[in-house]
């Protein structure tokens, strides 16, 4: 079998070297690309899409509007971490609001029945760094993971291509666990 290959854009996360490192560790390879360097298309190149955190506001759509159209032409799993989340979001119509700091391990509930938790339990740990969070799913996603501090910590698309974490993935137990139940949504 062809090893599996990841396109991980990152928007200025802190901690790429740990999210490649957890791909790597799941059998796929991985190539970097920043968010103003996105390719038009995939061409066959790729199996997933990840989008990291990120420094910079999700509001700003026109300096997104080359990953948006890219995550949603690609037809390839997609990943969106924290602020990868909230730019998908974001781009569909979701409202972010500022909320409390968290930054270390938070409980979070998962619904189960959905493939990216193959791996863990209902209720999770997971690594927060972060004070905004989406107010609801938008049009055409919903929420499959809450919290008492954020109505959606994890967000599926309607037809289970696209899918988000508010938490770091890459760092904790669960979360690279979570990994793992996103990669075999590609392989």
């Amino acid at each position: 079998m062809a090893t599996s290959r990841v396109l991980v854009v990152n928007n200025g996360t802190l901690s790429l070297k740990q999210l490649r490192a957890r791909f790597e560790e799941l059998g796929s390879e991985t190539d970097t690309v920043d968010a103003t360097s996105v390719p038009g298309r995939l061409d066959g190149r790729y199996q997933a899409i990840v989008l990291s955190g990120t420094k910079v506001r999700a509001y700003d759509r026109d300096h997104y509007r080359p990953l948006v159209d890219l995550v949603m032409n690609a037809g390839v799993p997609v990943l969106g971490i924290c602020g990868g989340m909230q730019i998908i979001a974001v781009a569909h119509g979701g409202e972010l609001a500022e909320g409390p700091q968290r930054v270390g391990g938070y409980e979070v509930g998962v619904d189960k029945e959905e493939p990216l938790f193959s791996y863990v339990k209902p209720t999770v740990t997971v690594f927060h760094r972060h004070t905004l969070y989406l107010r609801a799913a938008p049009e055409g996603f919903r929420s499959i993971g809450r919290s008492e501090h954020a109505p959606v910590e994890f967000l599926r698309s309607a037809d289970g291509r696209i899918l988000g974490s508010q938490a770091h993935l890459e760092f904790r137990t669960d979360g690279r666990e979570i990994l793992r139940g996103f990669a075999d949504l590609y392989r």
